[in-house]
Order: structure tokens, then C-alpha cells, then sequence
């Protein structure tokens, strides 16, 4: 029986879906696919190609400040201070370079170049602007008739960056003649995906959604827009599922790096 693992995206908590990953490895339970949306994909993507959920969660530590170092003077204004119907130019965007950098060399360490080199099956899913379509980054096309859908040929580097340029913080990604955004905004957990890929039992991953309160900043209440407007699409896949697993709201921010340790060795 071919077990999988859809994870969800959460921003810096996503390190969680590394001590869970721990955490069934320690109950024996073996993973033969995985995929991951967002925050879930860089960890999905680095569990693939064969590093431990230890080891992910040191390179969490290492890289994350660099990666989400913005100018956010914007973002961490609460509701009571964001004041509308001004133009803002929002100078702290970044271009996700840093993370297609970070996983092309990580990859090169295990021999691997793009995302069909990758001998456990994956998916990553991603939004394209320009089409309004869902694209899903795989080491091997699970539906020939939906060809179009899956792109094999791809750096891992590349596809992790698209499915993480969430909105706001990071540029969408330009692929021959797409622009990827997040792929949260229409699969922010891929177990439908995951079970396409032939996966007899899933197991979803996914985080329970902060509350919305006066001190909530900018990121807080984007990363509260694309929780409502992708639960419809999160309900169905999540109904195909044989397991979920919920990871408490804890207060962490879209991108407070200061709580990584917390979220990895917190359990489910």
C-alpha cells in the first residue's frame, strides 16, 4: 500500500510539516508520495530529493530571514492604523530569487537538476496569472490527458519559488510564457493531486486558520483572503483524504521567522 502526504501552505509554519513528518517516520509510518502548496512545497520538495526533517528544519533557520527580509513597514501596520483609498508603492516586494537560488544548489548536492530527476513522486501546484489556471510542477505526468496541466521539465528551484510567490511579498514567477503566483489561491493542500500520483491512503497536513483581530496586520488579513477564497477547493480535496491532520493556530505570523523552532517541535 502506497501511503502519500499532501501539505498545506502557512507561511514560516510550514516548518511544522517537517517535525511531522518526524513524527510519523517515528511511528513507522512510510511516506512513497508526496506533495506540498507554498510553505508545504519547500518542505515537500526537500523531503523528495532525500533530506531529513532534521536536516529541513536546519536549512529553515539557515535560510528563512534572507528569504523573507522585506521593507515592512506596510505590512505590520494593525487595522486601526492601514488607512485606505491612498496609493502605496510597496518598495519591499521581493522577487523569490533567493529561494530558486537556495534549492537549485541544495539539489545539485543530491544530483538533481529539475523536478523529473526526483525519484519520489511529487507534485507542487501553481497558479498562472496569465492563463487563471492551475499548473502542478511533478516528477512524472499521472494523467496523460491532462498533459498540459503538468510540467516535468522544470528546476525544482524553480517550481518551489512559484508555488511560494505568494501575493504581496514575493514578485509572481516568469516561466517561458507564464507568471506563477502561490498555488494556495486554488490547491493550498493537494491531496487530490497527491492521490493522482497513486497514492492509496492520504494523509493532509494542513493549519488552522488565525483569527482576523485589531492587531492584525496587512499579510495577516491576505493570508485570511486566500484561506476563504481557496476553502471550497481545500474542502474537496481534503474530502478525498483518508487522514487529516490539523496544526493548531498559534499566533505565528505569515512571515515571523522568531517562532521556527516552536513550530517544529510542536506535535500534532
Amino acid at each position: 500500500m502506497k501511503i502519500g502526504l499532501a501539505l498545506s501552505g502557512g507561511g514560516v509554519r510550514g516548518i511544522a510539516h517537517a517535525g511531522a513528518i518526524k513524527a510519523l517516520e517515528e511511528n513507522n509510518i512510510h511516506i512513497d508520495i508526496i506533495g506540498g502548496t507554498s510553505a508545504g512545497s519547500l518542505v515537500a520538495a526537500l523531503y523528495a530529493i532525500g533530506y531529513s526533517p532534521y536536516y529541513i528544519y536546519i536549512l529553515f533557520k539557515k535560510y528563512a530571514e534572507s528569504i523573507t527580509e522585506l521593507n515592512t513597514g506596510l505590512f505590520s501596520s494593525g487595522i486601526k492604523n492601514f488607512v485606505f483609498g491612498k496609493k502605496i508603492a510597496i518598495n519591499g516586494l521581493k522577487t523569490g530569487e533567493s529561494i530558486e537560488k537556495a534549492y537549485n544548489d541544495l539539489c545539485l548536492k543530491k544530483g538533481i537538476r529539475l523536478m523529473e530527476q526526483i525519484k519520489m513522486p511529487i507534485v507542487i501546484p501553481a497558479v498562472d496569472l496569465v492563463t487563471e489556471k492551475e499548473y502542478v510542477f511533478t516528477s512524472n505526468t499521472p494523467d496523460e490527458n491532462e498533459k498540459e496541466k503538468y510540467i516535468t521539465n522544470i528546476s525544482v528551484g524553480k517550481a518551489v519559488r512559484s508555488s511560494a510567490s505568494f501575493p504581496l511579498v514575493f514578485s509572481p514567477c516568469e516561466y517561458k510564457n507564464h507568471m506563477f503566483i502561490d498555488g494556495g489561491v486554488l490547491d493550498n493542500t493537494p491531496a487530490n493531486e497527491v492521490k493522482k500520483m497513486g497514492a492509496d491512503k492520504v494523509i493532509s497536513i494542513k493549519f488552522e486558520s488565525d483569527k482576523i483581530t485589531d492587531d492584525s496586520n496587512i499579510m495577516d488579513i491576505v493570508m485570511k483572503v486566500i484561506d476563504i477564497m481557496g476553502s471550497k477547493v481545500s474542502e474537496e480535496s481534503l474530502n478525498i483524504s483518508d487522514c487529516i491532520l490539523t496544526i493548531p493556530s498559534d499566533g505565528t505570523g505569515l512571515l515571523d521567522t522568531s517562532n521556527i523552532e516552536f513550530c517544529y517541535r510542536s506535535r500534532i
